[in-house]
Formats: structure tokens, C-alpha cells, sequence
């Protein structure tokens, strides 16, 4: 939160800002927005301009980027597959890894190094079959793992809000957009309650999975998984050549579809829209390879 003064003391020990201290002090002051704070934060950005070795010991370096090695597609289908079995049972897990692995046999069979195929699908099925319902956002919000993370980041009395937009009581905008409101620490109590049942989800006791956004969801899923399986048919069924290669790549823009839907509400819904459209136009660039090599 205090990167910015510091990161301002620290240019200014330096020499990079012609400015009088004074004057920066005061500007913090006239902020008036966590003034001591903004102000301590100022000094240790100097001090760490001109102590280095005396200001790292002081630090306590809550998180260090590291680089590392690229995930393998085993890793990647694995941790997925461990996220869905808590997002909803290891029975909607094995059907994932299952899909997964039936495209697998055909990218390999297929002859394509690196199974770019096989990637993309474990990562956009994947995508879609954990889309962010109420139940998922009580999951996550009551995760011991999250406030874990959060008590590294903030010391103190603080307290936690919410900002959200239940589709079932936010209100509306002109436009008919569900409006984001403020719920206080309290509804932590609801997110315990709600947490646990995940298990109606997509059932008919699913209240919240009624509405529009969610059916439009759990439509995504079918309809991706019903494109997958009309594309590797067709690769399975053809033989390797220049003109299975080029619709080896129409397969893998059908794939990556999903990667065009972002955001929630309103704005998932505008991008929806536009990825239908081009969901569409590369199916049928991929079909009608198929039916020129019919034709041929």
C-alpha cells in the first residue's frame, strides 16, 4: 500500500527528484490520507537508498518472485484436476481428466509434437467446468489457505469487505447491468453457510443456477465439449498430410475459444457474444476442410 512514497523517497535520496523535501512532505499533508504513514513510508525509501545493507535487514519479504520451470501438461492436468474435486467432487474431477485424456489419444495418434491440442483443452475445458457461481465464491472466500494470505499482507485491526453482485439481489443499472454493492465482514458467516452446498449445484434445489448467467454456463460447457468432440473425430479419422496439419491448427482455434470470455456479468456477457460468433466461424473453416477433403 505505501510502495509509491517509498519508492518517492527513495528517488528523491538519489537525486532523481528536483524537489525540496519540504515540499514533498507538505504534499503528503495536503493529501491528508494516511498522512504519518505516507510519511514514514517516504523515510525508509530514503534509508533504503542510502543504507541498502542496513535497510534489507529489516525487511521481511512476505513474497519473492522466482522464476521457474515451465508446468508439464501432467502437472497442469493434475492440479486441475485437484481443484475441481474441491470446486465440486471427484466424480466431476474424473469426468475433466477423462475428456482430457480422450483428446490425448488422438493428439498423440495424430502426431503433433508437444500436444498443443491436449494443452489448450485441459485449459479452457478446465475454465469453464469451474465457473465462478456463489457457491465457488463462498469456497474460496473461506479458504484457510486466503486469509492466510491476506494476514501476510496486513497488519492490525483491519477488516475484510465484499464487493459483489448477486444476481438473485443486486440491483440494476439503466442499462439492466447488475450494480456491484458493498457487504460487510459479515457476510463471511454467510460464505460458511453457503460454502457447503456446492452440492446442489446444477441440481434442481439450485436456486442460484436458475438464472440466465448460470445456465448460459453450464451451456458453454456442453457446447464446447460437443465442438472437441466433432474436431478430434474428424483429425482421428484422417490421415497425417500438409492439409490435416493446417486443420490441426483450425482444431487448436476451437480450443482456444474460451480463452475470449473474461470478466463476469454484463462484461462476460459482451464477450460471449463475440466469441460465439467467432466459435462459429472456425468450426465452420474447420467443416469445410472436411468437406473439401470429401470432395476431393
Amino acid at each position: 500500500i505505501y510502495t509509491n512514497p517509498m519508492m518517492l523517497g527513495y528517488a528523491w535520496q538519489k537525486g532523481w527528484i528536483p524537489l525540496e523535501k519540504w515540499s514533498l512532505l507538505r504534499a503528503i499533508e495536503l493529501n491528508a490520507v494516511a498522512v504519518d504513514n505516507n510519511k514514514v513510508a517516504f523515510e525508509w525509501g530514503r534509508r533504503a537508498a542510502h543504507e541498502g545493507a542496513a535497510f534489507a535487514q529489516h525487511v521481511n519479504l512476505g513474497q519473492v518472485m522466482a522464476f521457474v520451470k515451465r508446468t508439464s501438461l501432467e502437472d497442469l492436468i493434475a492440479k486441475r484436476v485437484e481443484f475441481l474435486t474441491g470446486y465440486q467432487n471427484a466424480a466431476y474431477a474424473a469426468t475433466y481428466a477423462a475428456f482430457v485424456q480422450k483428446v490425448r489419444a488422438v493428439d498423440t495418434a495424430h502426431g503433433e509434437k508437444g500436444l498443443a491440442l491436449t494443452e489448450a483443452v485441459a485449459r479452457y475445458l478446465f475454465k469453464l467446468m469451474a465457473y465462478k457461481d456463489e457457491y465457488e465464491v463462498a469456497r474460496l472466500h473461506t479458504d484457510s489457505a486466503f486469509h492466510a494470505k491476506v494476514s501476510t499482507l496486513f497488519e492490525g485491526d483491519y477488516k475484510l469487505n465484499y464487493h459483489l453482485a448477486p444476481p438473485l439481489l443486486a440491483k440494476r443499472n439503466h442499462k439492466g447491468e447488475l450494480q456491484k454493492q458493498s457487504f460487510g465482514p459479515a457476510m463471511l458467516t454467510a460464505f460458511k453457510l453457503l460454502a457447503p452446498l456446492k452440492v446442489l449445484r446444477g441440481t434442481w434445489f439450485d436456486v442460484f443456477g436458475r438464472t440466465d448467467e448460470r445456465r448460459q454456463e453450464r451451456l458453454l460447457i456442453t457446447d464446447y465439449r460437443a465442438s472437441l468432440e466433432e474436431v478430434i473425430s474428424a483429425l482421428g479419422s484422417a490421415q497425417p498430410s500438409a492439409q490435416t496439419r493446417e486443420r490441426y491448427q483450425l482444431a487448436l482455434a476451437v480450443a482456444r475459444i474460451p480463452e475470449q470470455i473474461r470478466g463476469f456479468g454484463h462484461v462476460k456477457e459482451r464477450h460471449l457474444k463475440a466469441a460465439r460468433q467467432n466459435w462459429a466461424a472456425q468450426l465452420a473453416r474447420f467443416r469445410q476442410g472436411q468437406a473439401d477433403k470429401v470432395t476431393a
